[in-house]
C-alpha cells in the first residue's frame, strides 16, 4: 500500500507557540523572565527542547553547559505536557489532505522527534488522531530521526510498505531521514523555513496542503 508519512511540528502543525511557552516556565523558574518570543523563535522551538533551552541560555549572557540543559529538559516536558494544545493549530487544508489521500487508498502516519506520549496527546486534542494509522515519535524506538528505523516502523505500522512511500516534513532532519530510508521528500514551504527548505534539495516542495494529493500521486505511481 502506498504511504504517506507526515513529520508533526512544523508540518502538519504550527505548535511553536506552546513550546516556547514551556521553554519559558523554565526560564521564568530559574529567576529570569520570558527569554524567548514564538514569532521570533519558531524555527528553533520546532527543532525540539533542548534547542529552544541552549538559545535561551545564550541569550541571557550567562554561563551555562549541557548540564544545565539537560537539568531543565525534564521540567520543559513537564510544562509542556500540562499546556500542549493552547496556541497550536493545524497548517491550513492538512485535514482535508489527508482525509482526502485516504479516500483515494493511502496509508498514514506520523514519524516525529516529539516524545510519543505528548505527541499522542497533542493530536488526540487537535482531533485528528484517527486520521493515522500508527504515530511513532522520538522515544518509540532506540533511535530517532535521521536514522531510518523510525521512519521504517511508522510506515510498516500503518500497512505499508517503505519502497511505496515518501516522508512529508519541513526541516533538514526529514530530508536525512527520507534519503536514509531511500524514499522522497517533500517538505513545506508554509513552516519557519518558509522557501529556505528548498536549499536541503527535497524531490518536492508543497506550497499548500491542497497540492498533496496530486504530488503523491506522481512521486508514488502504481
Amino acid at each position: 500500500m502506498r504511504t504517506v508519512v507526515f513529520d508533526l511540528d512544523g508540518t502538519l502543525a504550527d505548535t511553536s507557540g506552546d513550546l516556547v511557552a514551556a521553554a519559558n516556565a523554565c526560564f521564568r523558574g530559574l529567576g529570569h523572565g520570558d527569554v524567548l518570543d514564538a514569532s521570533r523563535d519558531a524555527s528553533t522551538a520546532l527543532l525540539g527542547g533542548r534547542p529552544m533551552l541552549r538559545l535561551g541560555f545564550q541569550r541571557l549572557g550567562v554561563e551555562w553547559d549541557e548540564a544545565m540543559v539537560d537539568g531543565q529538559y525534564p521540567v520543559l516536558l513537564e510544562a509542556y505536557a500540562g499546556a500542549v494544545n493552547v496556541h497550536t493549530t493545524l497548517y491550513p487544508g492538512a485535514v482535508a489532505a489527508v482525509e482526502t489521500l485516504r479516500a483515494a487508498g493511502f496509508a498514514t502516519a506520523i514519524c516525529t522527534n516529539k516524545p510519543e506520549a505528548l505527541a499522542e496527546a497533542l493530536i488526540r486534542s487537535l482531533g485528528i488522531r484517527d486520521l493515522f494509522g500508527a504515530l511513532v515519535g522520538a522515544d518509540t524506538l532506540p533511535t530517532r530521526k535521521p536514522d531510518a528505523a523510525p521512519y521504517a516502523a511508522a510506515v510498516q505500522r500503518a500497512g505499508g510498505r517503505v519502497a511505496l512511500s515518501l516522508l512529508v516534513g519541513d526541516t533538514e532532519t526529514d530530508r536525512l531521514t527520507a534519503a536514509a530510508a531511500n524514499v522522497p521528500s517533500v517538505l513545506v514551504t508554509f513552516g519557519p523555513e518558509g522557501a529556505g527548505v528548498a536549499r536541503w534539495a527535497p524531490e518536492a516542495l508543497l506550497d499548500h496542503f491542497d497540492d498533496l494529493h496530486e504530488l503523491a500521486i506522481r512521486l508514488l505511481p502504481r
